[in-house]
């Protein structure tokens, strides 16, 4: 007996109908998640950072990680162009000439793991390779458990893990808060080595009100900057920049543990511009309305059933 493609459908149709009529459009997507309880990060001040690219050297060092050389016939110093299987964090200049901070001018932007609240790499990894620390939130990789799908690569919005594709077993590479540091009760070695305070460690709490109390600095004057922790005691003295007055990664597709502040558009720093809705979230709801109790599968062969009792009515 054939069924047509046509009454298999109208079938199936009604049963979706019916079963969308059932489900509430607010609860399509999952429920923001919050900061683990002992939150950490990094707040970025593009407009504090000189672009001298100590934390480069630094992060290379604590990861042990070998240099790399864009011009091979040049190889007198380690000059990435981006991330890489070798380069877990980097500073990118964005514009040439003028005035720093200003549109028209140029800024730096330090790129590496966001550590987001909702890791899409963490939900599209099948075996659990990736890992986000229920205690201080730190998105971390077992390569023991890594089976080279790259699925964390597609998955991620900012483009941070690489694969090792000259490595005869090869890993997936990307910034883990210096973890095995933070472990030692250090911190992460980018923020111990930066000169001017532009990238400072510390609870994310603590972060998000520092970032705060810089957005409300008078353009101009001098205030007091911490340096390397938010929780230590030592300072600097810088003059305050004229802040875009939002925080970057604090309401991006949930937030994320790794903050920026700039004086130029995000979008000019090769930022991309997200929703505040995680994707994550998005298609959890979204499985979870369709399977919850597996409705939908029930209504589908349902559908099914009910097409071929109907058939054999009529041909009786």
């Amino acid at each position: 007996m054939k069924i047509r493609r046509r009454e298999f459908l109208k079938g199936v149709a009604a049963g979706t109908l019916l079963l969308a009529a059932e489900q509430n459009p607010a609860q399509a997507k999952r429920a923001r998640k919050d900061l683990p309880p002992k939150a950490v990060g990094i707040l970025y001040d593009s407009t504090l950072c000189v672009g001298c690219k100590v934390c480069e050297h630094a992060c290379k060092q604590a990861n042990n990680k070998a240099a790399e050389h864009s011009i091979p016939s040049e190889p007198l110093w380690d000059d990435p162009r981006d991330l890489s299987d070798k380069t877990l964090n980097i500073i990118k200049r964005y514009g040439v000439e003028g005035q720093k901070d200003s549109v028209e001018g140029f800024a730096f932007i330090k790129r590496h793991c966001m550590h987001c609240i909702d890791p899409a790499c963490v939900s599209a990894c099948p075996v659990s390779a990736l890992l986000k620390d229920p205690e201080n939130g730190v998105v971390t990789y077992n390569k023991k458990a890594c089976i080279g799908c790259r699925y964390c690569q597609v998955a991620c919005p900012y483009n941070i893990p690489k694969f090792e594709w000259d490595s005869p077993f090869p890993e997936i590479v990307k910034c883990q808060l210096c973890s095995h540091l933070l472990a030692k009760g250090g911190i992460s070695a980018c923020c111990a080595a930066c000169p001017t305070g532009a990238s400072l460690f510390g609870p994310v709490e603590k972060l998000r009100l520092e970032a705060k109390r810089r957005l409300g600095m008078e353009p101009g004057k001098y205030y007091d900057f911490p340096v390397a922790d938010i929780e230590s005691t030592e300072v600097q003295q810088h003059r305050a920049g004229g802040y875009v007055k939002h925080v970057y990664g604090e309401r991006e597709l949930g937030g994320s543990q790794v903050l920026y502040l700039a004086g130029v558009p995000f979008a000019n720093l090769g930022l991309p511009d997200l929703p505040e809705d995680s994707y994550v979230a998005l298609a959890d709801g979204i499985q979870y309305a369709i399977y919850k109790g597996m409705v939908y599968p029930i209504v589908v062969l349902g559908g099914l059933i009910y097409i071929i009792r109907n058939r054999e009515e009529k041909k009786e």
